[in-house]
């Protein structure tokens, strides 16, 4: 990266979003640093939001960018790719109890102590259920989530890297969480 405050990790291998991620929170806990975020590099989250982040990561150990608490907020998505997502994060919270607005959302605020509760290296997914997994994780902890509403705009150039197996990862791993879900010991509650 050219820019003195930015780091770029190269990898040897394309091992998939998750790993990336996980890779990327380890470097920052590396560093000592106490807010780690997690958003797209395309500008599909604006970092004008990172602020209202901050000030709920206050009160919280999570924060959601929510698309869709207080109505839904997707510019540049075909009404087919909005049906899917608001389907998903329905699915979602059906089966896993969640009760976020949109649990399969990538814009992020973790807290340094939120990070270092995860074993990262245990994190199974490897494409967009990575956001699933890592919020249940959380709230699978009793840690506090809160949810900031924020605009998510499509990219205008490239495509994007849904496909078939990655809607059948985050299907898998749904289900997954729900036997999670059984067998441990239930969260304490956490405020959406």
């Amino acid at each position: 990266a050219k820019h003195p405050s930015i780091h770029a990790l190269h990898r040897a291998e394309k091992n998939g979003l998750g790993r990336a991620y996980c890779d990327g929170f380890a470097w920052a806990l590396e560093r000592g640093y106490e807010h780690v975020f997690e958003m797209d590099g395309d500008l599909s989250h604006n970092p004008q939001d990172i602020p209202a982040f901050l000030e709920a990561a206050g009160g919280a150990d999570l924060v959601l960018g929510s698309r869709y608490c207080n109505g839904i907020r997707v510019i540049n998505w075909p009404l087919k790719r909005l049906m899917l997502s608001l389907f998903a994060a329905k699915y979602v919270r059906l089966i896993t109890g969640m009760p976020f607005s949109d649990p399969t959302g990538g814009f992020k605020c973790f807290r340094r102590r939120t990070l270092q509760a995860i074993d990262l290296g245990a994190v199974a997914s490897n494409h967009y259920s990575f956001q699933i997994e890592m919020t249940h994780k959380v709230w699978r902890q009793g840690l506090k989530i809160a949810e900031v509403p924020i605009v998510f705009t499509d990219r205008f150039q490239g495509h994007s890297k849904m496909s078939r197996k990655i809607v059948w990862e985050a299907i898998w791993i749904t289900w997954r969480l729900l036997a999670e879900n059984q067998f441990r010991r239930r969260p304490r509650a956490s405020t959406p």
